[in-house]
């Protein structure tokens, strides 16, 4: 089949590689001037599926609150008049009970574990390398009521059979050496050993490269004006390079799919949430860290990519907002420079925002819509590089009329039909 991709950061790059790796002719169209210069250019640089949970859960509004008032808070909500801000403030409130967090949770672990098989796989068959390192991820715990709060997490670890390791200072420290500078800072910590680390836009760009020669085309810096229908199927794409057509297309434009999908008549329930990174310039190796550090705290991921510190955290609901905010750098600021003063250069550090697409739910949404010819894959949030390589290959899937790999029937936008 030809099939056009809509959206080039990773989910669609990961997307072209595995449809035409099944034997598709793809193009992809994006409105930058090259893959993932938007929500995939700074992100933190984790690939953690043992992270993978759902924001909405028990608790989650006391604590929203909590952080709404922390100098250092994660959260922060600039409301206004938009109505869809509202509605998905609204859904996520719903899913934030025992049941509900339950079922989303059931859903995001198999999919975040399938795709981190499959990008060691297409690791191992490419060669592809992105400053990745397999060293795993340490959240680390300031205050004791944070380690006596771990059960839950711990029993749902054990469920899906994912590894963790407890630690106390000194088995952070071992993990991390560069803690034992700050060791009053904290109290333990919870260390999930098969996490990797990775730069999402230096993954993207040489995938992009290897998806070229396998055949995909890239037309970049293409503006989408319009998406026509007729007969209940996607007949066209009206672009600023002309009119694009295919048998099928992929909707993986992350926060602006819901947009589209708006105006196509099957509203999602995706909406941008705002995250905010720092890449700092590292000065002494020995004092950054080697892996990823979460500091619990904050909210807040620390991560060592080649000779960079991305610092990577935060959550603003403001709608479409791009502007950097100076008080979100200052959160970033303070939690690496508590944690690995001496590692980086703050001063020379480039700050960045994104647009994390997020359900109210949690599971990103891979499979067929209303329409047959149109499918989606977007929808991931903050877990968008850790989920990239296993939905692009269980949607490459459904395109082709295979059976995934993993069951993958909860993931569609069907379930929220009623």
């Amino acid at each position: 089949m030809k099939i056009l991709v809509l959206g080039g950061g990773v989910v669609g790059v990961t997307t072209a590689y595995y449809l035409t790796e099944a034997g598709h002719e793809v193009t992809v169209i994006d409105r930058q001037q090259g893959p993932a210069l938007e929500t995939s250019f700074a992100n933190a640089g984790e690939v953690s599926p043992g992270y993978s949970s759902p924001w909405a859960g028990p608790g989650v509004p006391v604590k929203a609150v909590k952080w709404l008032l922390m100098k250092y808070g994660p959260l922060v909500i600039r409301p206004g008049l938009d109505p869809h801000m509202w509605s998905w403030l609204t859904k996520m409130l719903r899913n934030c009970t025992a049941e509900r967090y339950a079922v989303n949770k059931a859903r995001m672990v198999p999919i975040a574990e399938y795709s981190r098989d499959v990008l060691k796989a297409l690791r191992a068959s490419t060669n592809i390398a992105y400053d990745d390192r397999a060293k795993g991820t340490l959240q680390l715990f300031r205050k004791q009521y944070q380690l006596d709060g771990i059960a839950g997490d711990i029993e749902v670890l054990k469920q899906y059979g994912v590894p963790f390791n407890i630690l106390d200072q000194n088995g952070c420290i071992a993990a991390e050496p560069a803690l034992a500078n700050v060791r009053e800072k904290f109290i333990g910590g919870l260390q999930l050993p098969g996490d990797e680390t990775g730069d999402c836009q230096m993954f993207t760009t040489r995938l992009s490269e290897i998806a070229t020669a396998a055949g995909v085309r890239f037309e970049f810096g293409v503006t989408i004006n319009g998406i026509r229908t007729d007969k209940g199927r996607i007949s066209g794409v009206s672009t600023s390079a002309g009119e694009k057509t295919a048998d099928a297309y992929v909707m993986a434009m992350g926060s602006y799919s819901p947009v589209w999908m708006r105006k196509l008549g099957q509203p999602i329930p995706v909406y941008p949430i705002k995250g905010y990174s720092i890449t700092v310039p590292i000065t002494d190796a020995r004092r950054a860290p080697e892996s990823t550090v979460m500091d619990e705290t904050y909210k807040i991921a620390i991560t060592r990519l080649g000779d960079r510190i991305r610092v990577g955290g935060t959550a603003e609901i403001a709608g479409y907002d791009l502007s950097l905010h100076e008080g979100r750098r200052k959160t970033l600021e303070h939690s690496v420079g508590d944690l690995f003063p001496g590692g980086g250069d703050l001063s020379a550090a480039t700050f960045w925002t994104g647009l994390r697409p997020m359900t109210p739910d949690g599971p990103p949404i891979i499979g067929a819509s209303k329409y047959p010819n149109l499918f989606l894959n977007t929808g991931h949030g903050t877990l968008g590089w850790t989920m990239a390589c296993g939905s692009a290959r269980v949607l490459s899937d459904i395109v082709s009329g295979r059976k995934p790999e993993i069951d993958a029937s909860k993931l569609g936008p069907s379930r929220y039909a009623s």
